[in-house]
């Protein structure tokens, strides 16, 4: 692998500095999503599939799919397995019970609360050895760059 090189400012290259921090940020990450996760006993992608409901009110299982980059019927498995360990439960649309819809439970709010907490707190902690004039500039910079590739999905 490759690391770009800190002083070429260009765009690509920018993008490629980026791409290293994200590499590395992941590695660092996951190992302490993997130790707390295994004590949920659910997987990465569970986990994930958890993340996005936590931010909607509820989806169906064709946007589960659609979100996961899943089949329906890799989704449908995703969610019987946090349906039994009682993170997300079933509900039906009032306009047609046919139609499937899969809400976060309390459990699994607290679940995605705690791992979103433990990854702030890491990151606090680096921050704070950033240069205190940086720091705005960095937040503002990863809200945009994450609006954009929101918008992309």
């Amino acid at each position: 692998m490759q690391v770009a090189n800190e002083n070429d400012t260009t765009p690509s290259a920018e993008a490629s500095r980026l791409a290293d921090f994200i590499m590395f940020t992941q590695r660092s990450f996951l190992l302490d999503l993997s130790k707390e996760l295994n004590k949920g006993n659910i997987s990465y992608a569970q986990f994930f599939l958890l993340g996005y409901l936590a931010k909607e009110e509820h989806l169906t299982m064709t946007e589960i799919s659609n979100k996961m980059g899943h089949s329906t019927a890799a989704a449908t498995g995703l969610v019987d397995r946090l349906e039994k360990l009682g993170y997300v439960q079933r509900l039906h649309a009032a306009d047609d019970r046919r139609k499937v819809m899969v809400q976060i439970t309390r459990k699994g709010m607290d679940l995605v609360s705690r791992m979103r907490d433990g990854i702030a707190l890491n990151i606090a902690e680096t921050m704070s050895r950033m240069d205190s004039h940086a720091v705005p500039d960095a937040a503002t910079s990863l809200d945009q760059l994450s609006d954009l590739l929101m918008q992309g999905r």
